[in-house]
């Protein structure tokens, strides 16, 4: 489930984006600056942009997520690959209204680009897994840096993206594992990541928004094919079994019904936001 969508839904995405390129920027002047004598200032001036005030919780949050979504989400896609599949079909079909309703009037350009991305993703993650050869790391740190676009576009998951790569179990067993090298890369990677397409991918949603959403609601709706329940052991497709069947259809529309309440509850303090002129979030803080 994507993380924007999240910051969309909470209040912060704006302030999260923000406060994301500014330490970017800061970071880089530092780099350039403090080696070549010109000192700090120009670095100071970008971090004091930096909304510690909504970044340091919400990093909290995160690192806690972390911890313990990895330790439920691994035995549950090992022990029960077919019902954790399914759930996630669920979240990231109602997680598609995200970027579909943010493009706005669909004209047939979109539409094309969305259809050319949807088949796109959909050969891409019809490529035939790695089977159980552990990833190498420089792919680790590639795929890392891809996964972190995610923090700068609503609607497009990270973990998701993960998944479709084929890292997603093992970055979660890393994790549980405390394993430090694996780690230490994968963080290597977003990092740049986040240097290298943030700035590219914001300039893309200001600029080229419409088609830039448009791809991206494409490359989710084909990279789908990565979560078809019933797969063999290298991600091959295989027909639904009958006797799991309804249990998987309630389980997709569990998923997409958690989606949907979160979408409820964002129109909710958006419609509150403009009733009142007053910042929802701020409010919420000092109560």
């Amino acid at each position: 489930m994507s993380g924007g969508t999240i910051a969309l839904i909470v209040g912060v995405y704006d302030r999260l984006i923000g406060s994301a390129a500014a330490v970017v920027r800061g970071t880089v002047s530092a780099i350039v600056d403090v080696p070549s004598g010109r000192g700090t200032a120009r670095a100071r001036g970008h971090f004091s942009a930096v909304s510690w005030r909504v970044i340091l919780p919400v990093l909290a949050g995160m690192a806690v997520a972390v911890l313990v979504a990895s330790a439920l989400l691994a035995p549950a896609i090992d022990s029960h690959p077919v019902e954790t599949r399914a759930v996630f079909v669920g979240l990231i079909l109602a997680s598609l209204v995200v970027p579909i309703r943010m493009v706005g009037r669909w004209r047939s350009r979109e539409v094309l680009l969305a259809a050319l991305a949807a088949v796109l993703a959909f050969v891409l993650t019809g490529l035939p897994a790695a089977g159980d050869a552990e990833p190498q790391l420089w792919f680790v740190a590639v795929a890392a840096a891809i996964a972190i676009c995610a923090l700068v576009l609503p609607g497009v998951s990270g973990s998701f993206l993960l998944l479709a790569m084929g890292l997603y179990a093992p970055t979660l067993d890393a994790v549980n594992d405390r394993d430090l090298g694996y780690l230490g890369v994968f963080a290597l990677g977003a990092v740049l990541g986040l240097a290298s397409f943030a700035p590219l991918l914001q300039w893309l949603l200001e600029r080229r928004r419409q088609v830039t959403l448009a791809i991206m609601t494409g490359l989710m709706l084909g990279s789908l094919r990565a979560l078809w329940p019933w797969q063999t052991e290298t991600g091959g497709v295989l027909a639904p079994e009958g006797a799991q069947l309804p249990m998987v259809i309630a389980l997709v529309v569990a998923g997409a019904a958690l989606v949907v309440g979160l979408l409820f509850v964002e129109s909710r303090l958006v419609r509150r936001r403009i009733a009142t002129g007053r910042d929802v979030l701020a409010e919420s803080t000092a109560e």
